[in-house]
């Protein structure tokens, strides 16, 4: 998911094109699912991100069209085109790895069928870090935050909390892209 213009990051780039230690966090994400079991990539992007499109398509990306109305309008578009079940990553976790991805898909893997996965962070994490906490929700005895990693499989959803710092870097304001360049 990389459609979003990332008005609370400020600057003149789109969201997805800001740079991490020299490369476009789309890039990165791309790099980290490159070295996954991911077998296919499809970016969705948005009318907000047309210079994200085009840096894409450059690249001779798998790009999908959404309209723009946000997150979940734009996810459900992406969902009808490209099917399930689905990997979902958001274009602002410059640290992602394959390995986390990889582990991430194995946890939904585990069982009869793949099954659907909010993948979330402990907020203590996102703390100790200093990224910022914009969504948190409350499991079991722990309070967790949302990390834009998910499968989307059927309709029931599980959590998945990790805590893991690749998982907890969501760059969404400048002291954020500044944890990300320093944990490069």
């Amino acid at each position: 998911m990389c459609g979003g213009e990332g008005t609370r990051l400020g600057g003149d780039a789109e969201k997805p094109l800001v740079a991490v230690a020299g490369t476009p966090m789309v890039d990165r994400v791309r790099g980290a699912l490159a070295t996954s079991r991911v077998e296919r990539v499809h970016l969705a992007v948005s009318p907000l991100a047309s210079a994200t499109r085009d840096h894409l398509r450059a690249a001779d990306a798998r790009v999908v069209e959404t309209p723009g109305e946000g997150y979940v309008a734009d996810l459900d578009t992406a969902l009808d085109r490209v099917g399930r079940p689905v990997l979902t990553v958001a274009a602002d976790l410059p640290l992602l790895t394959g390995s986390a991805v990889n582990r991430v898909l194995a946890v939904a893997e585990g069982g009869d069928r793949v099954r659907s996965l909010t993948v979330a962070v402990p907020v203590a994490l996102k703390r100790r870090l200093g990224v910022s906490v914009d969504t948190a929700f409350d499991h079991g005895d722990r309070r967790l935050a949302p990390a834009g990693v998910n499968v989307v499989a059927g309709t029931d959803d599980d959590i998945y909390a990790a805590a893991d710092p690749r998982l907890a870097v969501n760059v969404n304001r400048r002291a954020d892209l500044q944890v990300a360049e320093a944990l490069s």
